[in-house]
């Protein structure tokens, strides 16, 4: 297989005609032709200082800011990928929401509601570990998790994840349109993959910790995972927020992908340092020959 320069690489994964789309055409064990761990080592290490940079600028200038969505099945490597991707940017500009189970007062508002709370203000980064998605991958596969959610029965008719898929093309357009670029990422990894990190965390003590009980009961489910995820991408990758899928058998390959996507992303606003007007150069130069008198 060819393999894929940087400006090819993450767009290789990007969803262009949802209405194509098949779950099954994405290998999780696709590398694009990249074989060596090490040499992509390394290029993620110059791609985190690329970040780092445009995040400066994107702090700086404060004006365009960035969501970066995660999904996943349980053993994927969301955290992971959160801990080496964005290893080293500023702290100040940049937060990550993880979406867990919702509490009561959640359960009592729309399911946007509490996302929006956490989306990125001007010159930030935010990174959803999950997210409102959520609400159309493990409440479709567990539909009585919407009797917790207090909506009255004309809503969830047959017709409810349609009009969910449609209430967020329509949100992410509206963020679109407010400065936010919305990246997000399906960290598609295969079943045998994710047994295989699931015995790891049982056989290493280390890692115990990282075991839940319930992530073999989601297991089971697979299939309508797998259809749910499938749907999904297909009625909610739209230009101004594109899904990638991206492989995840092998951790090194998707950290290096998202990298590269990210990037992508805070190259196409360009952001730059402010540039300052004459007064406030005026006022630079008197301080400096304050400094100096010192």
């Amino acid at each position: 297989m060819k393999k894929l320069g940087k400006s090819r690489l993450a767009d290789r994964y990007r969803i262009r005609r949802p209405e194509n789309f098949r779950l099954k055409d994405v290998d999780p064990n696709d590398r694009a032709g990249l074989e060596s761990e090490e040499r992509a080592a390394a290029r993620l290490l110059e791609g985190i200082e690329r970040i780092n940079e445009l995040q400066a600028r994107l702090y700086a200038e404060h004006k365009w800011s960035l969501l970066l969505v995660i999904q996943a099945m349980d053993a994927a490597g969301k955290d992971s990928l959160i801990k080496h991707v964005m290893t080293g940017i500023n702290p100040q500009g940049t937060i990550v929401q993880a979406f867990k189970q919702p509490s009561t007062e959640e359960l009592d508002h729309d399911f946007l509601w509490r996302c929006q709370k956490s989306l990125p203000a001007a010159g930030h980064i935010a990174i959803f570990n999950r997210s409102y998605y959520e609400e159309v991958l493990v409440v479709r596969v567990h539909p009585e998790y919407l009797k917790a959610q207090h909506l009255p029965d004309k809503v969830t008719d047959k017709d409810i994840w349609k009009n969910r898929f449609k209430d967020i093309r329509n949100w992410e357009q509206y963020l679109a349109r407010n400065g936010t670029v919305v990246r997000k990422f399906f960290l598609h990894v295969s079943k045998g993959e994710q047994k295989r990190r699931f015995l790891a965390r049982l056989d290493e003590p280390d890692k115990n910790w990282k075991f839940s009980a319930a992530d073999v009961k989601e297991r089971a489910c697979w299939k309508q995972y797998m259809a749910a995820y499938e749907d999904m991408i297909r009625n909610t990758s739209t230009d101004a927020a594109p899904w990638y899928v991206v492989p995840a058998d092998h951790k090194w390959f998707t950290r290096l992908v998202v990298a590269e996507a990210v990037i992508d992303a805070l190259e196409r606003v360009k952001p730059k340092y402010p540039e300052l007007d004459g007064p406030h150069k005026r006022e630079l130069a008197v301080a400096r020959r304050a400094l100096l008198k010192e």
